[in-house]
């Protein structure tokens, strides 16, 4: 991973430089069997099955959204009550007014001097006097997004919100085959993810990934899948390097140099970091140089599409989607539930090598 900036600063970066953080997705090819085609663009065949797909998942994300706004208007509305104030005025007292305090000129010039280095946006503008009127605004809006989940999050636990609304599934299991593995192939739960080794996101991940694994142990299995992002311009690389490095038993090793420094993604570091790590170096550049394991990627990348991923990471808990850099509490909450199904209370047991 990166070297750590925090969430603040990652979000400073995002307005700040206005950078996208989403592909766009592409159409994936049509499968044998994928039933009856309903448009065709030259050679290319969209089916149905693709189509039930996307709308099945669209219709969940339009329910889940639905519910959660339902579920946070009530409880702020009940919070409000209690407290004898409007929903205005509860939300002025518990997220603005505490913002407006923390976030102050005092605090952006800390920020700024200690990350001018570190983000290109405030490098860039030479001064903090020059940017401080978007970074205190950008930190602002961050914080006040922070404060606003933490308060709800708190109003959930209180109100004792229970979300009885279950997401649809997928079936990862033949599409991962073959892929990097943590974990034995009979763990109760399989956690997949389309990750990007440029993604800054994915590197903020890796925390709650390594959390999880220490917590399941060999209950839990990961499983790697590529989705290079298309406006990264090392991602495809990266990702190749890494195919690479498996093919001499050294995938995860090369995974975590990758996350551990994305500032040296382009061809000469991605092999100078194979010799690092012992491989061995003719037969890494030539697999590399050749680009022998890009036509594996795209094939990654269209079952990603065909499962709607545009951002990364995405992951897949038993099929059950979770997008984004979530704390390992997001993943504890599925994994749980699914271990419940197998019998498993959330015991203990050595992590898996």
């Amino acid at each position: 991973m990166r070297a750590r900036l925090g969430g603040r600063a990652a979000l400073a970066v995002a307005l700040i430089a206005a950078a996208a953080v989403f592909a766009v997705p592409a159409f994936p090819a049509a499968t044998a069997g994928s039933g009856p085609v309903l448009a065709e663009i030259g050679s290319h065949k969209i089916t149905q099955q693709e189509v039930d797909s996307k709308i099945k998942i669209q219709l969940y994300d339009a329910r889940k959204e639905a519910v959660d706004h339902m579920v946070d208007d009530y409880l702020l509305q009940q919070a409000a009550k209690k407290e004898k104030l409007s929903v205005s005025d509860y939300l002025k007292r518990e997220i603005d007014d505490k913002v407006a305090a923390e976030v102050n000129d005092a605090a952006g010039r800390k920020f700024y001097d200690d990350n001018k280095d570190k983000i290109p946006a405030l490098k860039a503008a030479g001064s903090y006097d020059k940017i401080k009127d978007r970074l205190i605004p950008a930190l602002r809006q961050h914080d006040e997004q922070q404060q606003r989940e933490q308060l709800l999050a708190r109003l959930r636990k209180q109100g004792g919100v229970k979300i009885l609304l279950e997401e649809p599934r997928v079936n990862l299991n033949p599409s991962a085959a073959g892929h990097p593995t943590l974990g034995p192939n009979n763990a109760p739960v399989t956690v997949v993810e389309f990750g990007d080794f440029q993604c800054p996101f994915c590197k903020r991940s890796e925390d709650a990934v390594k959390a999880i694994r220490n917590k399941y142990g060999d209950r839990v299995r990961l499983v790697f899948m590529d989705f290079p992002l298309s406006f990264h311009a090392h991602a495809m690389q990266a990702a190749s390097a890494a195919r690479c490095a498996g093919g001499q038993g050294k995938f995860w090793e090369y995974h975590d140099a990758l996350f551990a420094d994305q500032s040296k993604l382009g061809p000469g570091d991605l092999k100078a970091t194979a010799k690092k790590l012992g491989l061995d170096a003719a037969k890494f550049n030539a697999c590399f140089d050749k680009g022998q394991y890009d036509e594996a990627i795209r094939k990654d990348l269209d079952e990603g599409h065909k499962l709607n991923v545009n951002g990364t990471p995405t992951f897949f808990i038993d099929g059950r989607e979770l997008v984004g850099a979530q704390p390992p509490e997001s993943f504890e909450s599925i994994i749980d539930q699914e271990l419940a199904k197998h019998g498993e209370h959330g015991k203990k047991t050595a992590a898996a090598e």
